[in-house]
């Protein structure tokens, strides 16, 4: 996925929002104009490990009447062992991992949940649906795919180097068009940014550093386009420039009051008086 004081903090998933891009087509039934529609989104993006429903609905025209329960068929593009890469009905690599959201035959929501994401489930998939409609017989329309993009939490906290900069980083889908975008209290602050891209690892690791202007809440947001994916926020107590160590990641620190050396210089004055008493005392 992903509190100078600071205090360590949550993270939250937010799915996409992208809109839907619909592939239609258009034919002639019976002497008038029919509409098929096969809805995917463009992207979907999920924290790793987490779960993700995959958007897939079928849509008539008003004229259209469905015969029979429409069929499915989810394919996972990226797979080249076209054996594996059925998520629906799943194959062996999806058994276990994937449902669908609506067991009615004859709805026209195909969607499914994938659960557990992992990296290699990053890439393009697409639904096909087989259905009879009355008066054209039997046929197969496919979407227009949908691309999966895969997180992990932020990490968003103290330059170990610095603990006056704020850095925040995370691992996600290569070329995926994600962003990194730090704030202050509602204003985008500019940030230094970085971007690492391991061989061999199937993702790319975006970081930010920012520096701490006082006291005020720092958040770190993840986008994907306009989309807010996920956030992680940190709480500055401090004065800008007042130097902070280890203590100060955590939330602003309580000190005991010192009750002891109070008692202590309240007894002084006693212990005076008495002494001088007793010292009248014994002068009689």
């Amino acid at each position: 996925m992903p509190n100078v004081v600071l205090t360590e903090l949550h993270h939250s998933l937010v799915m996409t929002k992208w809109g839907w891009t619909p592939w239609m087509l258009l034919f002639t039934l019976s002497g008038s104009l029919s509409l098929v529609t096969v809805y995917q989104p463009p992207v979907l993006a999920a924290a790793r490990g987490g779960d993700v429903t995959m958007h897939c609905e079928l849509r008539l025209s008003q004229n259209e009447i469905i015969l029979n329960s429409p069929v499915l068929y989810w394919l996972f593009l990226e797979e080249a062992n076209t054996e594996n890469s059925q998520l629906w009905n799943p194959s062996a690599a999806y058994k276990e991992r994937v449902r669908l959201l609506d067991d009615e035959q004859k709805s026209l929501n195909k969607s499914i949940l994938l659960r557990n994401v992992q990296w290699a489930d990053s890439g393009r998939y697409q639904c096909k649906l087989s259905v009879t409609i009355q008066g054209s017989g039997s046929f197969r329309r496919s979407g227009n795919q949908t691309t999966l993009k895969v997180y992990e939490p932020i990490v968003f906290t103290l330059s170990g180097h610095n603990d006056s900069l704020l850095r925040c980083e995370v691992n996600a889908t290569q070329d995926a068009g994600f962003a990194l975008t730090v704030t202050r209290d509602g204003f985008i602050l500019q940030t230094d940014s970085a971007e690492g891209v391991v061989e061999a690892r199937p993702y790319v690791t975006l970081s930010e550093t920012a520096s701490v202007r006082g006291r005020g809440e720092y958040e770190c947001q993840l986008r994907l386009g306009k989309d807010l994916i996920t956030k992680s926020i940190f709480h500055a107590n401090r004065p800008a420039g007042e130097s902070g160590g280890a203590e100060d990641r955590a939330a602003e620190s309580v000190h005991p009051e010192p009750w002891i050396l109070y008692s202590a210089l309240l007894l002084v004055p006693v212990v005076v008086l008495l002494s001088l008493l007793i010292s009248m005392l014994m002068q009689r």
